[in-house]
């Protein structure tokens, strides 16, 4: 009997095993044993951890690039969120490239007019620090490159997580750089709308970006103190060891003979943004600096000598403007009031001029030194148009087709004394490519927002 009372008594500890619970087990012992074989026999290559031999790479490096970067990628996010309210969107519908962001316009407000350098100040810093910061993206991407091999691609549902973050951080990146610059050098190779993607790359961007920078931070200072600054700087090539083991797997397990110091790395990526800041920051800060703005597509050249000889983005040709719509017979329509209300660009002349020292600012970062427009203050044309106090104003062009032949100015830059339909530049008369025969000059606002060729404003009560 003793047999079988052993057998009996074996079957009831296993039925007192729920069947489910006990194959629930059975899978994550198998799963483990999964994970155990993928990390015994990685891929040939990169996911193996002797294939990364660089002895400079490591948590010390990686915080620095890191430091460098939540600094000016910070910058790069704050003037880009405010170069997109200096369109300002919430005004018209004619203003809002991008109708479905939703609560991404949570912070919208009303672009001002002072200091009438604004625009040109925050779009330029926008523009060639993003530039700048190519070199230390790399630097930093070519430093943790060894993570984005990990072996076995996940080992935790949390890892899974972090890696997903890392993904979106790290594609992010690369889409907002790739994109800003392709729309700096004027390469509209776009599957779509600037504007819309790159807004919307910069709020996945920028969710990924805090998400890092709470997990990595403590790690982040930790490495920063590890190592003096200054002996790094002072130890050369021949004298530079491996860090430490770390963590995070970035410290190589067999590395190689240095060929590089750690202040060599420094030293190479520092002169790399340093070339191309000075061949870009020319097309913002202007005047003699000009000449050094290489990489700068417009903000760099020069288009001639003359009073219309400054920048331009467009010409009048290249938009489609013919001769016969800015002709003789072109003519002003005033609309507000109870009545449409036209005028000829002698009646505009004849009527009290004003001139003021401004500049144009475009989105792709380039501006124009201060050119003296001589026009008819537009709120000056309000009281013609029978609206003395407008709220709005809608400026149309005779430009044919595209989406900047129209825009709407708030009622600040209305009021603005310097809101001018500029007739003459430089004491000149307009040229044909400068909006001839009348443009809108606005200080502070985007160039797109200076409309040319203007033929139609209506002033909304």
């Amino acid at each position: 009997m003793a047999p079988n009372e052993v057998a009996g008594s074996t079957g009831a500890s296993r039925a007192d095993v729920p069947p489910r619970t006990g194959a629930l087990q059975q899978l994550i012992r198998s799963a483990g044993r999964g994970q155990e074989l993928l990390a015994a026999h990685p891929p040939p290559g990169p996911f193996r951890p002797e294939f990364w031999r660089s002895p400079i790479r490591g948590p010390w490096l990686t915080a620095v690039f890191g430091l460098v970067l939540l600094f000016g990628i910070t910058t790069l996010l704050v003037t880009g969120a405010v170069s997109y309210a200096a369109y300002d969107p919430d005004l018209d519908p004619v203003n809002d490239l991008t109708p479905d962001r939703g609560i991404l316009g949570f912070y919208l407000f009303t672009w001002p007019t002072h200091p009438y350098w604004l625009y040109r100040l925050t779009q330029g810093v926008h523009v060639t620090l993003g530039i700048t910061l190519v070199p230390v993206v790399l630097a930093k991407l070519w430093s943790v490159l060894p993570k984005l091999f990990a072996w076995p691609p996940t080992r935790s549902p949390a890892q899974a997580l972090e890696r997903l973050s890392l993904l979106l951080l790290v594609g992010g990146v690369i889409f907002e750089f790739v994109t800003g610059i392709m729309n700096i050098q004027l390469w509209y190779a776009f599957p779509g709308s600037f504007y819309r993607l790159h807004l919307y790359g910069a709020w996945v961007f920028a969710g990924a970006f805090v998400v890092h920078v709470g997990l990595k931070a403590p790690r982040m200072i930790s490495a920063l103190r590890s190592r003096n600054p200054l002996t790094e700087l002072r130890t050369d090539t021949a004298h530079t060891v491996p860090e430490p083991p770390d963590p995070d797997g970035l410290v190589a397990t067999a590395p190689a003979a240095p060929t590089m110091s750690r202040r060599g790395a420094l030293a190479l990526v520092g002169s790399g943004s340093f070339v191309l800041l000075a061949t870009t920051a020319g097309q913002s800060i202007g005047g003699y600096w000009r000449d050094t703005a290489l990489l700068a597509p417009r903000g760099g050249q020069e288009p001639g000598s003359g009073p219309n000889g400054f920048q331009i983005n467009k010409t009048a040709a290249s938009v489609g403007i013919r001769p016969d719509r800015i002709g003789p017979n072109w003519r002003l329509h005033l609309f507000g009031g109870t009545a449409e209300r036209v005028f000829t660009r002698p009646d505009l002349l004849a009527m009290p001029l004003h001139t003021h020292a401004l500049p144009i600012a475009c989105v792709e970062g380039w501006s124009t030194d201060d050119q003296h427009w001589t026009g008819v203050p537009l709120l000056r044309l309000a009281e013609h148009a029978g609206v003395p106090n407008p709220a709005s104003v809608l400026v149309e062009s005779v430009q044919l087709g595209g989406p900047f032949g129209a825009t709407v100015l708030a009622h600040n830059q209305i009021h603005d004394l310097r809101s001018l339909l500029a007739l003459r530049v430089n004491g000149a008369d307009l040229s044909p490519d400068h909006g001839y025969p009348a443009r809108v000059i606005v200080p502070g606002a985007p160039g797109v927002h200076n409309t040319k060729w203007v033929t139609r404003l209506t002033f909304r009560r």
